[in-house]
């Protein structure tokens, strides 16, 4: 976006950002280091520092940089240069983002290649570790891309964010039928639940994927359950870690900053309701505790051992260990 296009929105730009600041929100921005966005837009490729420099006067805080038609430069080079050359852009871009006077995050998304992950924190505060959940949600997508998030769980904290990609819930434009008006996501309503329940418990960025204008009660009690944020929002960024991971149940456990946990019990199976239990022992825990259900919010009383809950078919129960009194 350059010349006179840029310069109209020089004027519009930073009316918007502001009104977002306003709200006590922040503003993000989107692009690419080829040539061409995901979109046919034009990229960043060539004019990066020309570009970070216009964010920053606009008054963005999040830089979303998407491979795109990057990838035709990194597969055009012979196949001992093609790793180097993913990690190049993000290394490009990282210090000019870096000299702004606003602080402007870095989220790296190059689908997972290269083993991002261990490069992210270096250059970004996020980095995609997958490719685009939209293309796979109708087949299992939410799960595969969690549990691959959780076996790198250990390069999740503070300001190092693997993200499995965006909560497509509620009204969304299929990438498949871009043409038609947004639709109900074909997920249930047990689904939904999980799909929410595991980025919290991951960790992972909320990056909401979803028509703005169509969000009915259900899919506002899925975003906005402020028990379940400060669960995903925890200061110690850690990753759930798995108790339990087979085809048929998985039982997470992340670790809180108050001393505490909160546990994910979920059925990936459709055979039904199923009730799921574990020890306390395999929790970690060493004796009966109080427990509270992070979606009813409220208080389940003090559990026993083993932990108990009834689930139905693709559902989930969240419960946050309850911080003993003085």
């Amino acid at each position: 976006m350059r010349g006179l296009q840029a310069r109209r929105s020089s004027l519009r730009l930073p009316a918007l950002t502001g009104f977002i600041h306003g709200l006590g929100l922040k503003a993000g921005i989107y692009s690419s280091p080829g040539p061409r966005t995901c979109q046919q837009f034009e990229g960043s490729h060539g004019h990066e520092a020309i570009d970070v420099e216009t964010y920053a006067n606009w008054g963005f805080d999040l830089l979303k940089y998407d491979l795109c038609t990057y990838a035709k430069i990194i597969y055009a080079l012979p196949k001992e240069e093609q790793k180097a050359a993913h990690q190049a852009p993000f290394r490009l871009i990282a210090p000019m983002l870096a000299r702004q006077k606003r602080d402007i995050q870095l989220n790296l998304c190059q689908y997972g290649l290269g083993e991002v992950w261990k490069l992210g924190k270096e250059v970004g505060q996020s980095w995609r570790v997958g490719g685009d959940l939209g293309h796979t949600i109708m087949k299992n997508g939410v799960y595969e891309i969690a549990r691959k998030t959780i076996e790198i769980g250990e390069h999740n904290g503070p300001s190092s964010w693997n993200d499995p990609d965006y909560l497509i819930l509620g009204k969304w434009v299929s990438p498949f039928d871009k043409a038609s008006p947004p639709a109900s996501v074909e997920l249930t309503p047990n689904e939904q639940y999980s799909y929410m329940s595991l980025w919290c418990l991951m960790a992972c960025p909320l990056f909401f994927s979803g028509d703005m204008g169509a969000i009915d009660d259900f899919t506002r009690g899925l975003l906005c359950n402020p028990e379940m944020i400060a669960i995903n929002q925890d200061v110690l960024g850690r990753c759930a870690a798995p108790v339990r991971m087979d085809d048929d149940v998985w039982i997470l456990k992340k670790e809180l900053s108050d001393g505490t946990c909160a546990i994910g019990l979920f059925d990936l199976s459709k055979q039904g309701d199923r009730e799921i239990s574990v020890t306390l022992a395999d929790l970690g825990i060493k004796r009966s505790c109080r427990m509270r259900d992070a979606w009813r919010q409220k208080n389940v009383g003090t559990l026993t051992d083993p932990l108990t809950v009834r689930v139905g078919p693709r559902g989930c129960a969240v419960l946050h260990r309850v911080p003993e009194k003085n």
